[in-house]
């Protein structure tokens, strides 16, 4: 056999190899599968989610001016709505396969059904490395990517590298590190998350909570 002939089914082997890969990387985990592709516990979100009848809680640093003062706690009762719906697949530096979803979050206030949040943003599932990623932007000039261990119940974690934000945010409103809990559970979803923040010269720590069921894939 000629060295050409060799190096020809060698690679053959590898590109079959990596096809291989990438196909079990789909296939594997038949439950989060979704045309073709592998979602893993991502699978499980697709649909609309509102919350239940009791709502959640937002607890924020009050604006000067408000009762509450500038900069102290004020809580805020709400409830939302939250869309996920399947976006693509990627490949990173030809060696991380991604699957991703896209999410909307919108988040009113109970006292006057006004919206006070609006959150865009993708979850992926690394399904070798058993990771996901919350990448999202709100439009206060503020951009998160947190990560940890996937599953039904997954604590995502950001900071550092992991927070973008404006000049101005960064000199007023730093986003110092955010952490999020959320729990899958058939129909029902939970999630908790704090941010914590250097804000009017002292650090925060911002909080939100709340339980959601579906109500329609």
């Amino acid at each position: 056999m000629s060295k050409t002939t060799i190096k020809v089914a060698l690679l053959s082997l590898a590109v079959s190899a990596s096809a291989t890969s990438y196909a079990e990387d789909k296939a594997t985990n038949q439950e989060g599968v979704i045309d073709g592709i592998n979602f893993g516990p991502l699978a499980q979100l697709v649909g609309t989610w509102k919350s239940t009848e009791q709502g959640g809680v937002d607890v924020a640093p009050a604006q000067s001016g408000t009762e509450n003062g500038k900069g102290a706690p004020a809580a805020t009762p709400l409830y939302e709505v939250m869309t996920f719906e399947v976006a693509a697949d990627a490949t990173n530096a030809s060696e991380q396969y991604l699957a991703a979803i896209y999410y909307k979050q919108e988040v009113f206030r109970k006292a006057d059904d006004t919206k006070f949040h609006d959150q865009r943003g993708y979850l992926i599932y690394d399904h070798k490395n058993q990771t996901v990623y919350n990448s999202f932007c709100v439009p206060r000039a503020t951009c998160v990517v947190a990560e940890g261990k996937a599953g039904n119940d997954m604590t995502l974690v950001a900071s550092g590298d992991g927070i973008a934000q404006s000049d101005f945010m960064a000199n007023n409103a730093s986003t110092k590190d955010f952490t999020m809990n959320i729990k899958i559970d058939g129909d029902k979803l939970t999630y908790t998350e704090t941010v914590k923040l250097d804000i009017y010269g002292k650090p925060f720590s911002h909080s939100d909570s709340d339980t959601l069921i579906r109500v329609n894939n």
